[in-house]
């Protein structure tokens, strides 16, 4: 028996598009198979309206796309190969435990891309009078305040995801970084506004000038689906 090990690290970041091989005798995991599902725990989305958007090229887009894609479909093999192991006995194994661990990585990323491109595409700006315009400004002293520390955020280096997330407990909004797909997320919260700062993101349009990218997301914020996710 031949077995693969990965620290946690590199075993993360082999995912999205590019396929995997894990070897460890009895299953060979294919994380890029794409064969046809007897049951297919989640479908991906289609976002094509996007094509046309301000400042996001057809090619960036489409990209995004398919690397969104690559998280459904990985998600949904670890629901399967996750439920043969537990039915098989299997929970005990280092192979079981790190495919574990990884199921937070493809998910989450299957589910951030779903809220992104949900909070992409709208053409007019936030509602002064809106609930969540009104906690900002409660929150954070005023709206361009909130926008201020929202773009500072995005605009850090590293890669990531900035998040508005509101405390479901307290009910205040907060900005958060989050470093990878399954850390740095506050338990309890709930996302109100996301931003993806992955280089897939925007690479291709705007090179290292995330700072521009970060502007064009402005332009380009759905604010009706933002303030639908308040609580």
């Amino acid at each position: 028996m031949r077995i693969l090990i990965f620290n946690r690290r590199q075993f993360l970041t082999l995912s999205g598009i590019a396929g995997i091989t894990v070897l460890a005798g009895s299953p060979k995991i294919s994380f890029s198979q794409t064969g046809k599902e007897e049951k297919m725990a989640y479908t991906a989305k289609d976002y094509s309206k996007l094509i046309g958007m301000a400042g996001f090229s057809e090619t960036l887009l489409k990209n995004h796309f398919t690397l969104y894609q690559g998280y459904v479909t990985n998600t949904n093999k670890l629901v399967e190969i996750l439920g043969q192991m537990l039915k098989e006995g299997k929970t005990g194994t280092p192979e079981y435990a790190e495919l574990k661990r990884r199921f937070g990585w493809e998910f989450n990323g299957m589910r951030l891309h779903e809220y992104y491109f949900e909070n992409l595409g709208g053409k007019a700006g936030l509602d002064k009078d809106s609930a969540l315009a009104k906690k900002m400004t409660e929150d954070f002293g005023s709206y361009e305040a909130w926008e201020k520390d929202f773009k500072a955020t995005g605009s850090m280096r590293g890669i990531g995801w900035t998040v508005l997330y509101q405390d479901s407990v307290a009910g205040k909004l907060y900005n958060f970084w989050i470093n990878e797909h399954d850390v740095s997320h506050p338990a309890g919260c709930n996302p109100i506004l996301i931003l993806d700062v992955f280089e897939h993101a925007f690479m291709i349009d705007y090179g290292l000038k995330r700072a521009d990218y970060v502007e064009a997301f402005f332009k380009n914020i759905d604010w009706k689906a933002a303030s639908a996710r308040m609580k």
